[in-house]
């Protein structure tokens, strides 16, 4: 079959590989009929999230058919339509019965989260950019999906809309209050959605991107462009000096600041220690190119900026991804604000039958994100284009060849 496979930093290609076999009782194989590529991906190809096995498919959001179950796989059938949790959980240890499938003691006994397409110390599970995927423990990962929920609004749900309602609920949102979400990639804009509907009465987007912005803009949010203007001064001038109640950081580790215009002494952040981060967390990373890390690279200035412009006594909750190397936080400035703050790997199985619902009876439009499709077998053009963060490729989904 034709899968998009990691071969090392800045280097990924489409491949024929073998298809994948049952190999436990609870597997399941999925034709895939939609995948997607994610921010998440880009860290692996930029390498700034380390232990990337060559050879693993890469991928983790799948929507699909199901072909062959294990015998212990005993609420599905082939033929039914599903789409499969990011992360993997076994559904009867400790943690997933509460919930925390994102730290299944089964499927990550030393700790983390299993997922699909991801590093050893993820499980280094062959992904879903692909025509078949192997689904360990799919009677929990799969979740069949009713007739009137398309593939487009399906594949959203596999992990960016649960991603983005996990970081609502990290940052404790309620009622009326003011939420500043930093990033307006597709788990962005998800965050600014997930956030009106868990209750904000005000949501302010943050981006360098004038597409996503127009795309929080049309989901109801007050819109900052760090570019242009100085983000702690906007967000405090459009908060009356206070600051937002709750903030979302849906950057992570990719994070970006500006060298020129307002926003540049908000930095605040001495150019050497962004590079000593940036060496640190990425040491593979590629100075120039496709899947470069460009100037204004600066892994921790999403949290930074977070800290900054939260009100006293604020939430902050972590979604966008950090690795276990990066090590700098401004614990101080967060310590003496009075502020919480909660992070995490999304739990998607406790979230996904909830959003399904949600989007078939209409509350939610997801596919609204999608701004690009194409197939597999231009799937290495979609990643340098999605790199890139070209206008209008926000969100890009793949069709496998057997779709």
């Amino acid at each position: 079959m034709k899968a998009v496979v990691f071969h090392g930093v800045g280097d990924i290609r489409v491949d024929d590989v073998p298809e994948p076999t049952l190999q436990e009782p609870n597997d399941a194989i999925v034709r895939l009929t939609a995948s997607a590529i994610c921010g998440t991906d880009l860290h692996f190809v930029r390498g700034t999230m380390a232990g990337m096995k060559p050879g693993t498919i890469l991928g983790h959001e799948g929507v699909g058919i199901v072909e062959q179950i294990g015998p212990n796989v005993r609420n599905l059938r082939r033929g039914d339509r599903v789409v499969i949790a990011s992360t993997i959980g076994c559904g009867f240890c400790s943690y997933c019965r509460a919930g925390y499938y994102a730290q299944c003691d089964t499927t990550q006994p030393t700790g983390g989260t299993a997922f699909f397409g991801g590093p050893e110390a993820a499980g280094a599970y062959d992904g879903m950019q692909a025509e078949l995927v192997r689904v360990p423990y799919a009677n929990v990962g799969c979740v069949k999906l009713p007739d009137e929920v398309t593939d487009d609004q399906a594949i959203m749900l596999s992990d960016i809309f649960p991603t983005a309602w996990f970081g609502a609920k990290l940052a404790e949102v309620q009622d009326g209050d003011t939420v500043a979400v930093f990033g307006a990639g597709p788990v962005g804009i998800f965050a600014v959605i997930s956030a009106f509907l868990q209750g904000a009465g005000r949501v302010i987007s943050v981006d360098r991107h004038a597409d996503r912005l127009d795309m929080a803009r049309e989901q109801g949010a007050e819109v900052v462009n760090f570019d242009v203007e100085d983000p702690i001064d906007v967000i405090r001038e459009l908060t009356g000096g206070i600051g937002p109640d709750r903030v979302i950081d849906a950057v992570g580790v990719d994070a970006e600041h500006v060298h020129r215009g307002p926003g540049a002494r908000r930095t605040e952040t001495p150019e050497a220690e962004f590079e000593q981060e940036i060496e640190q967390t990425a040491p593979d990373h590629r100075d120039a190119g496709p899947f470069s890390l460009g100037e204004g690279a600066a892994p921790t200035m999403a949290l930074r900026w977070a800290v900054r412009s939260v009100a006293k006594a604020g939430t902050i909750g972590i979604i966008g991804v950090y690795p276990p190397a990066v090590q700098a936080f401004p614990i101080g400035e967060a310590m003496n604000k009075n502020l919480a703050i909660l992070a995490g790997n999304c739990n998607h199985r406790r979230y996904i039958p909830d959003l399904v619902a949600l989007v078939a009876n209409g509350t939610v439009e997801p596919d609204q994100v999608l701004t690009k499709r194409g197939e597999i077998m231009s799937a290495v053009d979609a990643y340098k284009a999605f790199d890139a963060r070209k206008s209008g490729w926000t969100k890009v989904e793949l069709e496998p060849a057997s779709a």
